[in-house]
């Protein structure tokens, strides 16, 4: 098992140049991963400034050599899919092939999703979104024709680094149906359980189960509860989200390093 740190690109000490510095913290006390909440407006919170994560990612990539970068999650909607597919491309070889691209419908209440958006109108264009992502990706010429995206023999000739592609993991509740076959279709799971008004614990028995119905070991991400019991149930990543907080009480926490295996 691994562990990462997640945080928002909000307020004092988060924007590029801090999230930087804590992303070499990270690296330096022993973390594996540190992902970043993908707002534009901080959980709809105006009060403090939101820095765009990927430029964040950017600088955190150019201060780091080992740990794993990305997003948990980005809201695929809210974003032109082939702009994702390239900026996705340049962190992997900025990272050297360390960048993970999490990805969800996005949040209810996101202003930048419109109004009262229809979650099934959202879900259609993440899946079709991750369809002409992973096809760019390949550097091939194709056409797309969906019901939110139709393109016509395009092609991007940058590739990852990584190979087959960058992992896309899957966010959103896992006891939705919709969400549960995207997980297994996709690389990996940093989902979470019930709705975000009243969330539940994952267990380690979810983890065996989304393990068996995808029948080969893919990536899980989880948080809370004993990292111990997860890994023996497969789970690869265990989590940790900070809260935006002073620069020194972020810093204080990750300088602690991960939970003693």
């Amino acid at each position: 098992m691994r562990f990462s740190v997640t945080v928002g690109a909000v307020g004092p000490g988060r924007d590029p140049r801090g999230l930087a510095e804590l992303a070499r913290a990270a690296e330096d006390s022993g973390w594996a991963a540190m992902f970043l909440e993908d707002y534009l407006v901080y959980q709809g919170d105006a009060t403090q400034p939101t820095y765009d994560p990927w430029i964040c990612l950017a600088a955190m990539a150019a201060a780091t050599s080992r740990i794993r970068i990305g997003t948990t999650v980005t809201p695929l909607p809210r974003r032109r899919p082939w702009k994702v597919a390239a900026e996705a491309v340049a962190l992997d070889h900025l990272s050297g092939g360390r960048f993970v691209l999490g990805v969800g419908i996005g949040d209810p209440g996101d202003p930048f999703l419109g109004r009262a958006p229809d979650p099934k109108v959202l879900a259609e264009m993440l899946d079709e979104g991750l369809e002409v992502i992973d096809r760019l990706w390949t550097g091939e010429q194709f056409s797309f024709e969906g019901k939110h995206y139709q393109l016509d023999r395009v092609q991007l000739t940058a590739r990852p680094v990584q190979t087959p592609r960058i992992p896309i993991w899957i966010g959103g509740n896992m006891l939705v149906p919709a969400v549960r076959r995207r997980i297994l279709r996709w690389d990996g799971s940093c989902a979470y359980k019930g709705s975000t008004d009243a969330p539940q614990q994952i267990t380690p028995d979810d983890v065996r189960a989304l393990l068996a119905e995808r029948g080969e070991p893919f990536d899980i991400k989880v948080s809370g509860g004993d990292p111990a019991d997860f890994a023996a149930a497969g789970a690869s990543w265990w989590g940790r989200w900070i809260a935006p907080a002073s620069p020194e009480h972020t810093l204080s926490i990750i300088r602690k390093g991960p939970p003693r295996r």
